[in-house]
C-alpha cells in the first residue's frame, strides 16, 4: 500500500498498473499532475502476512484539498501482492 501511495505521489503509472491485479487492471491510466499528496494514513488491515494469501488495507490519503479513504483488497499474484479493487459495503468481487 505505502509503494503504491509513493508511486501516486511521483506520478508513476506504470508502477501502479505493474502491482494491479490482472483482472481487474485498466489498459492505461492517466494521473492527475494537479493533484498533491500530502500524506498516508494506514487506519486498519487484515491478513497481510507471509502466510496469508489476500488482505486488506484501510486507509486515508491526503491530499492538498481533501483525503481519500479506501478499504483495499490485495491478493498475490505470481508470488507478489497486488491491489485488486476496493471493498464496498464489506464485500469485494470476487477475482
Amino acid at each position: 500500500m505505502r509503494s503504491r501511495y509513493s508511486a501516486f505521489v511521483v506520478g508513476d503509472a506504470a508502477y501502479l498498473l505493474r502491482t494491479w491485479h490482472s483482472a481487474t487492471r485498466p489498459a492505461e491510466l492517466q494521473l492527475d499532475n494537479n493533484i498533491r499528496w500530502t500524506g498516508l494514513e494506514v487506519l486498519h488491515t487484515t491478513g497481510g502476512s507471509p502466510f496469508h494469501t489476500e488482505g486488506t488495507v484501510e486507509f486515508q490519503a491526503y491530499y492538498q484539498g481533501g483525503s481519500l479513504h479506501e478499504n483495499s483488497l490485495f491478493t498475490r499474484e505470481n508470488g507478489a501482492w497486488v491491489y485488486v479493487e476496493a471493498v464496498i459495503d464489506g464485500g469485494a468481487a470476487s477475482v
